[in-house]
């Protein structure tokens, strides 16, 4: 009795959306209001300089105009260039976000080292969800167009 080989390819499975655009959409959110509302306020707290709060509102409203932008196309997360290009802007807030905490290391307190640490990893999050998403998004070069006829 001999067995016949299949040339089949196993099917890929194809991994669910929903889930990862749901933790993008919370964490993205969660972002926003603790760059705008939140970090402000707790630096005025732990800083010792006690730095103007509507001041640092004020600053990071104007700081966070593009991802304002993007918020949207994040919110929907369907359409794969449009992630790509928030991921790039992301990344951007991500290294922006990196070089301050880095700075602030030294000769800042505990408490607004985590201030800084929070926003990081925050940032570190939702890169993390893009770049699942993106990958689990259909691939934006293997469209199959309709021959002309």
């Amino acid at each position: 009795m001999a067995t016949t080989r299949s040339n089949t390819k196993p099917l890929k499975t194809v991994k669910p959306i929903a889930p990862i655009a749901q933790r993008l959409k919370v964490t993205w959110l969660i972002w926003l209001v603790y760059r705008l509302l939140g970090l402000p306020i707790f630096i005025g707290i732990f800083n010792p300089s006690s730095p103007d709060i509507v001041g640092g509102i004020a600053w990071q409203a104007l700081w966070l105009v593009p991802a304002l932008i993007l918020t949207p196309w994040i919110l929907r997360g369907r359409s794969p260039y449009a992630l790509l290009i928030s991921s790039m802007f992301t990344l951007v807030y991500l290294g922006a976000s990196g070089v301050v905490l880095f700075t602030r290391i030294y000769g800042s307190s505990w408490a607004e080292i985590a201030v800084y640490l929070t926003d990081f990893l925050l940032l570190l999050a939702i890169n993390v969800w893009l770049f699942i998403l993106l990958k689990r998004l259909p691939s934006m070069n293997n469209v199959v167009k309709k021959p002309r006829q």
